[in-house]
């Protein structure tokens, strides 16, 4: 039954103009209108719910009102490690079945955990509507019976394998943690991380995680958002079917707001095993989310940090060089905030200089001040972001369930804008003097291995505990032993998978095509559920059109021609773009350099002719290009200890060889970006940068004819020129199997990527063999995911793929894991690799079937979406249908056919197979696989 009409109706948002009276008036097709229904059932549990028939898909979002902040010292990270357990089994799915499931239905899933809630997701097509209900329903009221000791102590080792993925084998990955440790007292619930303790984690019980869901996960702590194609009163039904007879647990009673202040300015230092360049935090306590204060401090960082325009960037970046970039930001959470500033410093330079150099910002701002016009460009970004941030039925179940759960009132987006709006520049300079100016903080300087001569001044050392590499905890599953569950009554036969019904037909989006006088083609989709328009510029050649001794060109081209154009500043140049809530920005890959831009509809003609202006006449300021180097040489050097960056640099160059220049990265090394002169940049533009080698994509609230009509100025002053592309032979392919090893003494964790050279995106086999590995990890259900991580505990994730574009790609399998696994889980890749070889089952081979085909009735839902589909058609000379081509592909595919593929282009015993670790520990063992003595690569 439903108990009460919290709320029952419609709310229009005219949101344009209200961020900058500077901007044209919004047409009336700019209005935007989601339409709502909330209602509370018996138990308490709030249901929203939301139509949008513009796509046949449906997603489910349930916001638990419980986080990190609901643990205790001593208990720390179990919220997310329940949000773990969620996924295993309850006592009518079984394990491991509900990625397996929804995947097989053509969706995705997922969830997460913060700290101050918990969220689980499905998008799938429209017809599993009953399925979602019916898994969400049995894993919130019928799942606690089935944590048994194994399955709990299989996901103790992944989240640990998570944290020393994400925290403790990266750089500045322990930051937060002291950070936190400090500026909250003991006993606060922000004082611990989301991820917890690795103590805890190994501690943990069942009786710990039982008692947590008893508490949390129970129907009157959450809300339930369906979003998509549905008719209300059957979805209320259903809804009413599968949680209503779910109990209420006891009052959660909401916590209060718990703001701090600190006394004294705390300083801390930790030297760094994975740091290659010194970093300063500087961090003060603020209010919590949607006090007037949390929206002004917002504006506060804006303005501090962002563009050339910020005290932070003059001081810090132009004048003193003492750092490439700078951040900052607040944070504001649901019972504190946090105003984070953020400086990696440049190679050499001292963080105490670079405390004293925010401290000079201050100043400057404290001059310089505030004006109006800082206030709209800002508001104007604001608008953009939200727009994008509902740009899919997904996004818009996020924010409606938030803002339930932490304002009680799904309609709180309303007041939330007008907050925003409200902010004055008296409202900023008053939090900054308030909260900021003269206030304690704490700040952290994490530096380089014996460079303790660079922390602030005044720091001491911080304790940070580092799990060693041979005692890295692990739980011990044991032998598997079968535990009775135990069932919870009902008052159906909830072990009945719900039927699905036909899968909705897909429908392809309807593509139109031309070309400009000056050849370059023009592909378009027409979308107007939002008043945005997206689209972008690609341009043949990129990284690929480099100087194999200049290797960098490509990348810094895109970097300078962003700063600024002939008739504008870099500093005009940006402050025009953020004033139209525009984003345009330029990118080098392997072999493009593409100009990407999202902008309000209403804006277009003036985005797109700034983006003719940057294209056309680009400005080669040799201030900015100076900074460009300097920026990109410090990116390279931070990045040498970073074990993942390392293994995607070395592989590179096992797999293409020296000669190729796909070995190389785009950004270059430090040495060619070193040897780059100005003049390279505009002898690679003047070269290479032609309309006959660029393709135009676009996907809005536009059409073709207005498309058309606003090229003509690109059409007549952008000429065509010849462009010769070199030729690069691929290495001969591997006969026979080697291992390499890049050490990296005292990683947690070790970075595996094994594979080989497979074959281009144009080659007739390259869909069919993406088809084929799906199955062995080509999504969390994949072999070597479900082996290492599901059953192992070895890591937090294990994927296969083949990527390709015009030059063959590779067939990869990576994974990290923990150190002391290091020599299995290579083992395992191998084995699993061999065993596919072999053939899969025929319930495996259907299940891949259902999950590609399915999965494209959610694939068009976004304007970025589709301008994907545009880039990939247009890239690769692929028919308009060329979706509907693959799905037959799909639908063809035979057992025998996996298997011929399979043969042809997974071999384990003619690959490379590249570990970045810690050698003293780790390398010695992988004689054992049979390839020999392992070949160690430096870098």
């Amino acid at each position: 039954m439903i108990r009460k009409i919290a709320f029952q109706g419609i709310f229009s948002l005219l949101i344009l103009c209200l961020f900058s009276c500077q901007q044209e008036k919004p047409a009336a097709s700019d209005e935007l209108s989601i339409d709502f229904e909330k209602y509370t059932l018996e138990n308490g549990m709030d249901v929203v719910l939301h139509i949008d028939k513009s796509d046949p898909i449906v997603s489910l979002a349930i916001q638990y009102h419980v986080g990190s902040n609901r643990e205790v010292p001593g208990r720390t990270g179990f919220a997310h490690l329940f949000e773990h357990m969620m996924f295993q089994q309850s006592e009518n799915v079984g394990q491991d079945q509900f990625f397996r499931k929804i995947q097989n239905a053509g969706g995705t899933l997922n969830g997460g955990t913060s700290n101050d809630g918990t969220i689980y997701f499905e998008v799938v097509p429209k017809n599993a509507l009953e399925m979602i209900l019916w898994l969400e329903s049995d894993r919130m009221g019928y799942m606690i019976n089935t944590v048994t000791k194994s399955a709990f102590a299989n996901q103790q080792n992944v989240v640990q394998n998570e944290k020393r993925q994400g925290v403790d084998n990266r750089p500045y990955g322990h930051t937060n943690y002291i950070i936190d440790k400090n500026l909250f007292p003991e006993g606060h619930p922000y004082n611990w991380q989301v991820i917890g303790e690795m103590e805890d984690l190994f501690n943990a019980t069942v009786g710990d995680v039982k008692e947590f869901h008893r508490k949390f996960y129970v129907p009157n702590n959450a809300t339930v958002v369906l979003a998509g194609d549905f008719e209300p009163e059957e979805a209320k039904g259903l809804i009413e079917k599968y949680f209503g007879e779910i109990p209420g647990g006891e009052k959660v009673v909401d916590m209060d707001p718990m703001p701090v202040t600190l006394n004294e300015t705390k300083k801390l230092y930790h030297e760094d095993n994975f740091a290659r360049a010194a970093q300063i935090r500087m961090v003060w306590p603020t209010v919590q989310q949607y006090h007037e204060d949390a929206y002004a401090l917002n504006f506060l960082g804006e303005i501090l940090s962002s563009g050339k325009k910020a005290p932070m960037y003059k001081v810090l970046i132009k004048e003193k060089e003492l750092t490439s970039r700078t951040s900052a930001y607040n944070r504001a959470l649901e019972l504190a905030g946090k105003f984070y500033i953020t400086v990696t410093a440049n190679y050499g330079k001292s963080l105490a200089d670079i405390e004293n150099a925010v401290f000079e910002s201050f100043e400057r701002f404290e001059q310089e001040g505030i004006t109006e016009k800082d206030l709209d460009r800002i508001k104007a970004g604001l608008e953009t972001s939200f727009y994008n941030g509902i740009s899919s039925i997904l996004g818009k179940s996020f924010q409606l369930a938030r803002y339930n759960e932490y304002a009680n009132d799904p309609s709180f987006i309303i007041q939330d804008i007008e907050n925003i709006k409200a902010v004055t520049i008296e409202d900023v300079m008053r939090v900054y003097e308030k909260y900021i100016k003269d206030k304690p903080y704490v700040a952290t300087s994490f530096v380089p291995k014996g460079q303790l001569e660079m922390v602030a001044e005044g720091s001491v050392m911080a304790r940070v505990v580092e799990e060693k590499i041979t005692e890295a905890t692990e739980v011990i599953l044991g032998e598997v032993e079968e535990e009775e569950i135990l069932k919870t009554p009902s008052s159906f036969d909830r072990s009945v998978e719900p039927g699905q019904g036909p899968v909705p037909e897909l429908t392809l989006p309807e593509i139109w095509q031309d070309e400009l006088g000056n050849g370059m083609k023009v592909y378009g989709i027409v979308h107007s559920e939002l008043p945005l328009i997206r689209f972008n510029i690609e341009i043949k050649g990129g990284l690929l059109l480099d100087d194999m001794e200049k290797v960098g060109v490509a990348n810094l081209v895109s970097d300078l021609m962003m700063e600024g154009t002939a008739n504008k500043t870099p500093e005009e140049l940006e402050e025009e773009i953020e004033l139209l809530g525009a984003n345009i920005y330029m990118n080098t890959g392997r072999e493009y350099i593409s100009i990407s831009v999202n902008t309000l509809a209403r804006n277009y003609d003036k985005t797109l002719a700034l983006v003719e202006e940057i294209l056309l006449e680009p400005r080669w300021d040799e201030e900015e290009f100076d900074l460009a180097k300097t920026r990109t040489i410090n990116y390279l050097k931070q990045r040498k200890a970073d074990p993942n960056y390392i293994s995607g640099q070395v592989f590179n160059k096992l797999i293409y060889g020296e000669d190729h220049i796909f070995s190389f990265n785009t950004t270059g090394t430090e040495e060619s970006v070193e040897s780059i002169t100005i003049d390279d940049l505009k002898e690679y533009y003047d070269n290479f940068f032609t309309p006959s080698l660029a393709k135009f994509h676009i996907v809005g609230n536009i059409d073709s004819e207005k498309v058309m009509a606003s090229l003509r100025n690109l059409e007549n002053n952008w000429e065509s020129k010849e462009v010769t592309f070199p030729e690069y032979v691929l290495p001969p392919p591997v006969e026979e199997s080697k291992i390499y090893f890049v050490d990296v003494p005292g990683a947690k964790q070790s970075v595996i990527r094994i594979g080989n050279i497979a074959l281009a995106r144009t080659d007739n086999d390259y869909y069919p063999v993406t088809v084929m590995n799906y199955k062995l990890g080509g999504s969390f259900n994949g072999i070597v995911n479900l082996i290492l991580r599901e059953e192992k505990g070895f890591t937090y994730g294990a994927r296969t793929n083949f990527s390709g574009s015009l030059i063959p790609g590779t067939f990869t399998a990576s994974s990290s894991v923990r150190s002391n696994a290091t020599l299995e889980s290579v083992e395992i890749f191998k084995t699993s690799m061999e065993d596919y070889r072999e053939g899969i089952s025929d319930d495996d081979l259907e299940f891949t079937k259902n999950a590609l085909i399915k999965s494209n009735t959610r694939r068009f839902e976004t304007i970025g979406s589709l301008l994907n589909m545009l880039n990939t058609m247009s890239s690769y000379d692929l028919p308009e249908d060329y979706i509907k081509k693959e799905e037959e592909i799909v639908k063809q595919m035979t057992a025998e056919t996996h298997k011929v593929l399979a043969q042809k282009y997974i071999n384990p015993e003619k690959m490379i197979y590249l570990v970045v670790g810690d050698a003293e520990t780790q390398m010695e063992s992988l004689k054992d696989i049979g390839f020999g003595d392992p070949l160690t690569v430096e870098f």
